[in-house]
Parts: C-alpha cells; sequence; structure tokens
C-alpha cells in the first residue's frame, strides 16, 4: 500500500469533494510505513514539521487556510533532503531512499499547487 495524496475543495455544505486526477497521474505519497520512518519520524519532527508527521497517527486534511504553512514545511524538507534521506529508515540505498522522497516531494508540491490556484486543501491518506 502507499500513501495518496489528492486536492480537495470544500462544498458550501462543508462536505470535502476530492477532485479527479488523469488514471495515468501518479499521486503517491510514499509507502504506507513512511507514516512513521518518514513524514513522523523523529528527524522530521525535529526540524520543526507539524503537518506531515500527523500521517504517524491519522490521514492528513490540510485545509485551505493552512496550504501555504504546509508548503512552507515542505519547501523546509526538501531543503533538508539529504539529511532526510540519511537520518530516516530505509530498505534502500541513501541514494534510492532520497529519490523515492524527493519525487514524493514533488507530488506533494504539486498538489499544493494545484490547491493554491483553486483555493482547495490537501489530503494525505
Amino acid at each position: 500500500m502507499s500513501l495518496t495524496v489528492e486536492v480537495f475543495v470544500r462544498e458550501p455544505d462543508g462536505t470535502t469533494r476530492i477532485l479527479d486526477v488523469p488514471d495515468d497521474m501518479y499521486r503517491s505519497g510514499g509507502f504506507e510505513s513512511w507514516r512513521t520512518t518518514v513524514w513522523g519520524s523523529e528527524f522530521v519532527r525535529s526540524l520543526g514539521a507539524r503537518f506531515l508527521p500527523v500521517l504517524a497517527d491519522r490521514d492528513l486534511h490540510v485545509e485551505a487556510g493552512d496550504v501555504p504553512e504546509f508548503q512552507r514545511e515542505v519547501a523546509l524538507l526538501r531543503s533538508r533532503l539529504d539529511d532526510v534521506a540519511h537520518r530516516t529508515e530505509r530498505p534502500r540505498t541513501v541514494e534510492e531512499h532520497r529519490h523515492q522522497i524527493e519525487t514524493r516531494l514533488r507530488i506533494i508540491e504539486e498538489s499544493i499547487r494545484k490547491a493554491l490556484e483553486i483555493g482547495g486543501g490537501v489530503l494525505i491518506w
């Protein structure tokens, strides 16, 4: 299993509507185990991350008003990508792990950009 990254909007009645994406669009936010081994790791928490570590306990719903702050958090992790790759659990070499994290951060960043464009939020589940 893997985590899925989605963009959503809140309908006037408060319900969540997840936006459709093309079938060929890769939406993985990492492996299910990354909830604790990467995004919820002590190292990521030590950087001051507060959104992604939520995944250790539950799905992450970033509401529209919090998306800019989430964007800053993801940018912080990207700026410390080598450290994140070295300091989180990995079943592969550090280089492969770094590439996997970088790919997932790019997917999350793309979703953040879309959410900002439409005034929506980001869901990782």
